[in-house]
């Protein structure tokens, strides 16, 4: 599976047409609308880390309390795609914080171009983070969420990583195995690695239910990571659903040059199928 640490990786990223990527920057592709959608209220938050202060969107709807997501953006960061991906969410009845996961180095946006800024320009960002950082974010979020009137306290916790997300999603859902129930990896980077913490490695120490959607030409790379995925979710006995899609790497945000419409819908109606089983 994708590894944007791998130098090879960065370089097919930084070799693509940048001309057409200005082009196109700051446009922002519009989502389906949600059917009967939920009334919704949204606001921007700091939550206290270990680390400092994260900035972050809050979105969630109006009446009542509903299960909490914690959402982790891709390398481009939080962002105004995810800040509708998280609004959409949370009209679908659930109550989501998108967190800017470099809060440590720069306020967020972090990407000038959202999900059409040059790789190159937000590579740092991502290798300053270690899994430890990880692990103690999702604790802080988690607990964050468990904190506010809109989060159901009596249902689970539902997780979602895009890219660099897909990893935190795992670490965040050992960090909370009692209240993490959901995790949701879309094109997912670096998800079977070599290292002793390997998400694949850390899946037995969760209760959750797994999405583990794959890009194509990750799994070109690396067709082996999605058998080692299943295997060792089938060990750890957890339901899980791992399915490769016919879809380029960073397919789901909908500023990304790579976006596709249907694929991320379907990925979404799976999504939203797995958030219903896993989180009631």
């Amino acid at each position: 599976m994708c590894d944007l640490n791998d130098q090879e990786e960065l370089h097919k990223y930084t070799r693509r047409d940048f001309g057409a990527w200005a082009a196109s920057a700051g446009l922002l592709t519009a989502l389906p609308m949600v059917a009967n959608a939920a009334a919704v209220a949204e606001r921007e938050v700091s939550i206290a880390t270990p680390d400092g202060s994260c900035d972050a969107y809050f979105v969630a709807p109006t009446s009542g309390a509903a299960p909490g997501v914690l959402v982790w953006p891709d390398v481009f960061g939080l962002r105004p795609a995810f800040r509708q991906m998280g609004k959409r969410l949370a009209e679908s009845g659930y109550s989501v914080l998108v967190v800017n996961p470099f809060y440590r180095q720069k306020k967020a946006p972090t990407a000038p171009q959202g999900g059409q800024t040059p790789i190159a320009e937000v590579m740092p960002l991502m290798q300053a983070l270690t899994p430890a950082m990880h692990l103690a974010d999702g604790k802080a979020f988690v607990a964050w969420l468990d904190a506010q009137a809109e989060v159901d306290k009596q249902r689970k916790i539902g997780t979602t990583g895009y890219c660099m997300g897909g990893p935190i999603a795992v670490r965040t859902a050992t960090v909370a195995p009692g209240r993490v129930g959901a995790v949701g990896s879309f094109h997912g980077a670096a998800m079977v690695t070599a290292a002793p913490d390997s998400p694949h490695r850390l899946v037995a120490q969760t209760q959750a239910h797994y999405l583990i959607a794959v890009a194509e030409n990750d799994d070109a790379k690396d067709p082996e990571a999605k058998a080692t995925l299943r295997a060792a979710l089938d060990s750890a006995k957890l339901p899980a659903e791992v399915e490769v899609y016919a879809a380029a790497h960073g397919w789901c945000p909908p500023d990304t040059r790579v976006y596709d419409a249907a694929q991320s819908e379907r990925a979404w109606t799976r999504l939203l199928a797995t958030f219903g089983k896993a989180l009631a």
